[in-house]
């Protein structure tokens, strides 16, 4: 019997950031792929022109900065999303 799994995250659409979260969501972003990166490479994976399982090599096993714009793209959305969801959660994000 095959499982099928339905992703239900929680709607976040009605929550609003203020822009001045903008630039913590870039630092949340980097800090994301500092964090995949790291567990990466403890798993012995490095950089490789092309992703490949097998060899463990990764395209994007290089500093945030360098990555392609598309690739900054998914990280922001998942530092995005978290923020979002904190905020749905009727917590408050505030600088000290």
């Amino acid at each position: 019997m095959e499982k099928k799994y339905v992703p239900q995250p929680m709607d976040t659409s009605d929550v609003q950031l203020p822009e001045e979260l903008n630039a913590l969501i870039e630092q949340m972003a980097k800090n994301v792929h500092e964090v995949w990166a790291e567990s990466r490479i403890e798993q012995g994976w490095s950089y490789g022109e092309e992703r490949n399982d097998a060899l463990k090599t990764h395209p994007c096993l290089i500093p945030y900065e360098e990555l392609p714009e598309v690739e900054k793209a998914y990280d922001r959305d998942t530092a995005l999303g978290t923020l979002k969801l904190i905020r749905k959660l009727g917590f408050k994000i505030e600088k000290e």
